[in-house]
């Protein structure tokens, strides 16, 4: 009970929940898992191994008015590998969720996730940070360094408010 429209692209081991609607020209990299009740809209790319969680909701309009044909004006959204969007989210369209973010359950995303970043609440803001293996990372909110208790990545502090994996301690696979 999935929809995918002509001239959009999924990718090898992709997974589409019931009820799944992916838009024309949209990417669905490989690996995604987009869960049930959830439509990717034209002008919505999901890079590889992105998970999408049930009911999770993406906008391609800024001012949407029944009344008024917007078509061209699709606001890209973009969604960056190893990312998470939870369940009951709402990312709303020209914004970026950079590698590895990870946004909490009923959170409303309004401007860009900077890399690894714990997002949640309405508007979105930073509480944290993730590791690409899911697992919340430990550290004072000024720390410059974090290291995953789960698989011992470890990452410093990059330009944008984000993590990068540190050179000494690779992510996880």
């Amino acid at each position: 009970f999935a929809h995918v429209c002509a001239g959009a692209r999924v990718g090898a081991g992709a997974v589409l929940g019931q009820n799944v609607y992916v838009g024309p020209g949209v990417s669905v990299g490989r690996g995604c898992k987009v869960q049930n009740n959830v439509s990717v809209y034209e002008g919505v790319t999901l890079e590889d191994d992105v998970f999408v969680g049930p009911s999770a909701v993406f906008t391609n309009v800024r001012t949407p008015r029944a009344h008024v044909v917007r078509r061209g004006e699709f606001a890209p959204t973009l969604v960056r590998r190893h990312a998470t969007i939870g369940a009951n989210a709402t990312v709303v369209c020209g914004v970026t969720l950079e590698e590895g973010a990870f946004v909490a359950a009923g959170a409303v995303v309004t401007k860009d996730v900077p890399a690894f970043a714990v997002v949640k609440g309405v508007p979105a803001r930073v509480t944290g940070y993730a590791c690409r293996c899911g697992e919340m990372l430990a550290g004072k909110p000024r720390a410059r360094r974090f290291a995953c208790a789960r698989c011992g990545a470890t990452y410093a502090v990059a330009k944008g408010g984000g993590l990068a994996p540190d050179a000494a301690g690779a992510p996880a696979r």
